[in-house]
């Protein structure tokens, strides 16, 4: 257990530390090569995994930085982006770049931008497409100039978000109002998971937001996010540790393992078709970690990452 990472996180209850740091990029979707490689991951995985059609509403919970991936989606042939957030982050200026910048990607059916985890390649054509999910018909459609422009200049306007816009920001989100329960077709998230406190109420939110039949389909990232130097090291601290780490940071990481985020979830009522993980061999040992998680299999500790998809009956 390293020393460094309990003094950053004292140094922020320092009076005026977390005001001088303000509100930072989370991190990720802050370029549209990013966006278009995380919704054609979710979008060919899902589909493999018996998703039948392009979803009409689409809900990002963390979309963070931009609303790029849900604009993705958008311009695959979705009608609606729901941003589900905490803070609202993500500015106009960026999404209208990311926004055009997508265009152009659609428009060439460029290839996904690299290779990266899970590797979806063989689910693709040999120019790295996706063309029998996303058909030149389908692209004409929703790359329509003038729906283009409509959704530009809902993002130009800053996204003001009436009832049958194309993109809606939910800040803060949680539990959907009445009107909008069960309204998604798909939720989505990439590297949020791991950041929520409470992870159940979380799940319950996703189940409440989609409606019967609709699909969710969460990557979650299980490492230290360079916090420690050691890809497992945050788990060899004790809770009480862990909280002098976080110090008054809104959030960090939760240390949920994904056995637990799978029970929340069919306890949530949802049921997962699809689970993949990322696993590694190296880093701390299991008699290095706090004694709360040498309990937990291997499966777990050895995870470092993990796509989880699947569906509300």
């Amino acid at each position: 257990m390293q020393l460094m990472p309990v003094v950053k996180g004292a140094l922020t209850w320092v009076p005026g530390v977390m005001a001088l740091k303000g509100i930072r990029p989370t991190g990720g979707s802050t370029t549209a090569d990013y966006c278009y490689g995380v919704w054609m991951k979710h979008l060919v995985l899902l589909a493999d995994a018996g998703m039948s059609r392009i979803p009409t509403t689409v809900a990002e919970a963390g979309p963070g930085d931009s609303l790029g991936t849900g604009i993705a989606a958008l311009l695959c042939g979705a009608r609606h982006c729901l941003a589900l957030d905490v803070v609202r982050i993500a500015p106009r200026e960026r999404n209208l770049a990311i926004f055009d910048e997508l265009v152009r990607l659609f428009r060439q059916r460029a290839p996904r931008p690299r290779r990266g985890w899970p590797d979806f390649d063989a689910l693709l054509e040999p120019d790295l497409f996706p063309h029998r999910i996303l058909g030149d018909a389908l692209l004409e459609q929703s790359l329509d100039p003038a729906r283009l422009a409509a959704i530009r200049a809902e993002i130009d306007a800053g996204i003001p978000g009436g009832p049958d816009a194309f993109i809606r920001y939910r800040v803060p989100w949680g539990v959907p109002e009445p009107a909008e329960a069960g309204t998604a077709d798909l939720v989505i998230s990439h590297s949020v998971m791991e950041h929520v406190d409470d992870v159940d109420a979380l799940h319950r939110a996703c189940a409440a937001w989609l409606k019967p039949g609709g699909w969710f389909s969460h990557q979650i990232d299980f490492t230290d996010h360079g916090i420690t130097g050691q890809w497992n090291g945050h788990l060899a601290y004790p809770d009480a540790a862990w909280k002098l780490v976080r110090g008054r940071r809104p959030f960090l990481l939760n240390r949920v393992q994904l056995s637990q985020h799978v029970e929340s979830m069919e306890k949530s009522g949802l049921v997962v078709r699809r689970l993949m993980r990322n696993e590694r061999q190296d880093g701390l040992r299991r008699e290095q970690l706090a004694p709360r998680f040498r309990a937990f299999g291997d499966q777990d500790l050895r995870c470092r990452g993990a796509l989880v998809q699947g569906t509300r009956p």
